[in-house]
């Protein structure tokens, strides 16, 4: 069974960067990976989600142009470059994997990370 590790939430300022990496216990190399979040009360959200070959990659609305999703297979890590953090970020964020194209569609994921805990917060 494939074991995801999340690391890199922190608590960062407002405006601020973090770097978020996934790391798999197994290949991801036949794996598309996405990213959620989960906030307080809410639902978990997609967040961003790269292909296979990294060819596709998507992003939520909310994210766009501040994320910036990649991967390399070779380490078996998926990273999730977060830009500009806005307040509205905080979250408790997981990696997962599915087996065919990426989706931002949390139900077609299977194995999954504990999550990350990031706070936007002055």
């Amino acid at each position: 069974q494939l074991q995801l590790v999340e690391s890199g939430g922190g608590l960062v300022q407002p405006g601020g960067s973090l770097r978020l990496s996934c790391t798999a216990s197994g290949s991801l190399d036949y794996y598309a990976i996405g990213w959620f979040r989960q906030a307080p009360g809410k639902e978990r959200e997609g967040v961003s989600a790269i292909s296979h070959n990294a060819g596709n990659t998507l992003y939520a609305d909310s994210v766009k142009g501040r994320f910036t999703i990649s991967r390399d297979n070779a380490e078996k890590t998926v990273y999730l470059q977060m830009n500009n953090l806005k307040p509205e970020d905080t979250a408790v964020y997981y990696c997962a994997t599915v087996w065919g194209s990426a989706t931002l569609k949390a139900n077609f994921y299977d194995y999954w990370g504990q999550g990350t805990q990031v706070t936007v917060s002055s």
